[in-house]
Order: C-alpha cells, then structure tokens, then sequence
C-alpha cells in the first residue's frame, strides 16, 4: 500500500477535519510539530487557520498524502519567501506523517512528492525547513538530501529545562 499525493486539493471539512486529527495525533505521540502533548485538535485549530489563510492568499501550498481509505495520513506545507531578494527558495513546514503509518517509508514518499511539486513551480532553487534537534529529525531529512546549514543553540524550548536545537536545513534543487 502506498498514500496517493495531491497539491492544493479542495478545503473542506474533511480535509480540515482531518489534518487537524493528523496534527494532533502527530503532536500527542511525540512529534516536533509545534505542539507538545498533549494536545487537542482544538488547541491547534488557530495554527491550521493560518495555513489555510496563507494558502488563500497564494502564500502557502499544501501536500496531502492520503491513505487507501482516503484519510488524511500525510501532508507538508510549503510556503513562498515573500523577501524580493529570496523569491527562490521556499519554506516547508509541518511535515507530517500518521504515527500508525510511520516506518513504511512515507515520510521518504512525502518528502520526494513535495521536492517533484516544488520543482515544477518554476524558479525555485532550493527548499528550507528548521527542525527540532534532539529528535532524529535531522537524519531523516538528511537522508532525504537536505543538508544541515545552521544551528541555533537552545531556540526551543519544550519545557522547562528541555531546550533543543533549531537545526536550519536546505535542499538544493539545481
């Protein structure tokens, strides 16, 4: 079983619905998503809502990966760097893929089907993500061809006494 991709689908309730369960169930089993558990899909309603608004007003694309029953199992946003002197190259942010799904290779499927989008949005020559040290997020992506770039010390902190990383991570597309 492999997830079917698709670029800027429809929003509607369901896949509002279901991103929103898909972050929260991300977030709940330990995922650097923004969050930490736990959380509910109502707590990151507001995050969603700026996806989403960013998406209306072309700033944001969105990547959906959905599993054979049609859930939402997967999704990455992408957005545009609105600064004149770094039009090329875009942001990617929440990457996620369903805990029951992880370790079938869909985070490498997610991560190949955003760099084949990206790719055809013309004049884009690299794809800039941050993530959270401390979680092997970093080697994932890595092994995906992303190169670490930067690093600020301690930028988030989790709690009280846990302080990560902000590993700055690239993928050049030329």
């Amino acid at each position: 079983m492999t997830l079917r991709f698709e670029r800027d689908p429809a929003v509607d309730a369901a896949l509002k619905d279901g991103v929103l369960r898909l972050w929260a169930d991300v977030s709940n089993a330990g995922g650097a998503v923004g969050f930490v558990p736990p959380v509910t899909p109502e707590e990151i309603r507001p995050s969603l809502v700026s996806h989403l608004v960013a998406m209306a007003e072309g700033r944001t694309r969105l990547v959906v990966g959905y599993d054979a029953g049609g859930e939402v199992a997967a999704t990455a946003f992408v957005t545009y760097n609105t600064h004149r002197l770094m039009t090329h190259w875009v942001w990617l942010y929440t990457v996620m893929v369903h805990p029951s799904h992880q370790g079938k290779g869909y985070g490498r499927d997610l991560m190949a089907a955003v760099e084949r989008e990206v790719r055809g949005f013309g004049g884009i020559d690299a794809i800039r993500l941050t993530c959270r040290g401390g979680t092997g997020a970093d080697t994932f992506y890595a092994a995906c061809g992303y190169k670490e770039v930067g690093r600020v010390p301690a930028a988030i902190r989790v709690a009280e006494g846990d302080e990560r990383d902000d590993i700055i991570m690239l993928l050049p597309l030329n």
